[in-house]
Order: C-alpha cells, then structure tokens, then sequence
C-alpha cells in the first residue's frame, strides 16, 4: 500500500514513478531561496533518499524568500533547520543534512557518483563551474539554477540546455569561464533560468555596514554584493528543479 502522503501524487504519476522515486537518491546543493523550495517539491512527491548541503546558518535576511528561515530558525545551520521541516512532512524519509561547503578542497569528498541526480543551487561562480565539471563526470542527471535575484515576473522563468540559456549573466559568466579555462562539462545538461534583469532599488548599504550584514547571511559573504531577490520567483525555480526530477523519473522507462 503507498503511503497515504503520496495518493494524490500516485494519481498523476502511477505505482511505478512512485517505487521510482521512493528508491532514488538525490543530492542538492545550496539550500538557500531556491534549493530549499525543491528540496520541499521532492520530499512532497515521494522522494525518501535525499542528501542536503549548505555550510550556512540561517539569517533574518533568508526570511522573505527561503523555505526553513522563519523568525524561530535564525542561527541555525539551514541544513537542519529544512531536515526538520522534511521530516516533519514524512518522518519516514532518509534525509543527510551536510553542513559543508562544495569547493575545491572538499569537492572529492563528495561521492558524487553515488547518486541518480544532482541539483546545482550553488550561488559561488568557482564552485558552481567545479560541481557542473564533477557532475557531468558521473552517471547522475544534474539540473542547475541559474541566476534567481533580481526577477519579478515568474512567466519569463523557463528551461534550456546549458548552452542555450540567453539573457542570464550567470550562465554567461560561467561559459565565458569554461572557455577561458579550456575545460568544459563532458555532457549536456538543463538549466532553470529567467531572460528578465532587473537592477537594485531601495536603499544600498555601503561599506562596513555592507561587509557586517554579508558576515551574517553567511553565504552572502562571498557574492561581490547583495542583489535583491523575491520567494515567488525563487520558488518557482526550485520547483521547477524539482519537477525536472518528477518527470523525468515519470516519463523515463530507464531511469
């Protein structure tokens, strides 16, 4: 008998997406306004093997866009601030909280190969090229969000192949970046992104003031600035990473 969380899911899907996706294993890295939203729409649809990885703890400015962060999380490390919150929506799934950083040093550290997908939620330029590198290098399927601040309207997010994203600078940097370096991912893979660019309104902290606040949003630390960022659009980037698992499991005899 399926569990009753996921009836209304097997509806849709049927009895063997459902055995799919209760014996996958997926990893996401970054856990912030996008990763934590898929790693919900997984949890929601039967996913039980799921492994979480963000070094950051979370802060009063994850409020407005991130899954876990509420007034009552803040100073928590994320990853076990969203375990709980997934354990609390199926106390029967395996989730592995990492509280780690995917970087040069720790990259081998990571047995990437051990999984069936791969979701790239990483902010960092460096680190978001290196795990794209290390995971078209396995048998796993990676999806990767690109740039999610500064958008408004959530119609204009969409899906392409890496190579085929416009309009996104995140994606141009990190073309420019494999080019420049002579070192290309092995495969192809999908990637959520928006055409739309907005620029920063509101007040722009500056100096100290700017360098106090990134020290306390913890990954925010390492971005050159602080872009602004909404959670209906944050989320519909991680959904949708999300429902590129789903359907790909549904519609995919060999998978």
């Amino acid at each position: 008998m399926i569990d009753p969380i996921f009836q209304r899911a097997e509806l849709v899907l049927g009895e063997e997406a459902m055995k799919k996706l209760s014996q996958v294993r997926v990893i996401v890295f970054g856990v912030g306004g996008v990763g934590s939203w898929c790693a919900e729409g997984l949890v929601r649809t039967g996913v039980v093997h799921l492994t979480i990885v963000d070094s950051d703890t979370v802060a009063v400015s994850n409020i407005n866009r991130q899954l876990m962060a509420t007034t009552a999380t803040v100073g928590q490390p994320k990853v076990e601030a969203l375990r709980q919150r997934l354990l609390d929506i199926n106390p029967n799934a395996k989730i592995m909280a990492l509280e780690q950083v995917f970087t040069e040093d720790t990259a081998e550290t990571f047995p990437l190969g051990d999984y069936d997908f791969i979701i790239d939620a990483i902010d960092s330029l460096k680190d978001k090229a290196l795990l794209i590198e290390k995971a078209c290098m396995t048998g796993a399927r990676l999806f990767s969000s690109m740039g999610a601040a500064l958008k408004l309207n959530p119609t204009r997010i969409q899906v392409a192949e890496f190579w085929k994203v416009k309009g996104d600078p995140l994606a141009r940097a990190l073309r420019n970046k494999f080019k420049r370096e002579g070192r290309f991912p092995k495969r192809k893979f999908l990637c959520v992104f928006s055409d739309e660019l907005l620029k920063n309104k509101g007040e722009q902290k500056q100096g100290e003031e700017a360098l106090a606040e990134r020290r306390v949003a913890g990954t925010e630390s390492r971005k050159a600035q602080v872009n602004g960022s909404l959670v209906h659009i944050t989320a519909v980037f991680g959904f949708t990473l999300a429902g590129l698992v789903i359907q790909n499991l549904a519609t995919n005899p060999n998978v």
